[in-house]
């Protein structure tokens, strides 16, 4: 399994548009091979700022799967305006501790 991690920075004021675009976008991304689930978190301290957590089967089931998808275009649609700055994007993989 792999974790995407994006830290998103919303433009002030957009939030509640923002989370309307994002309940709508979220099917699209349920829908694609290899998507296991996501989870987005409102940080508490900083207004504008979510943390984004999905869950994919394998790096190239977001790289190429989603990413080369013309679902990805529609999610872009939706999502894009909103950032400032544009989100970095990160990869984890679980480190086994036993």
């Amino acid at each position: 399994m792999i974790l995407e991690a994006a830290m998103l920075q919303v433009k002030q004021g957009m939030e509640e548009e923002y989370e309307e675009a994002f309940r709508q976008a979220s099917k699209i991304i349920s829908s694609m091979k290899g998507y296991i689930s996501h989870e987005l978190q409102h940080c508490m301290e900083v207004k504008g700022k979510y943390l984004l957590l999905v869950r994919w089967e394998t790096l190239e089931d977001h790289t190429v799967g989603f990413r080369q998808s013309n679902e990805y275009q529609e999610w872009k649609k939706l999502l894009h305006d909103f950032y400032d700055p544009f989100p970095l994007v990160e990869h984890f993989e679980k480190v086994q501790l036993s």
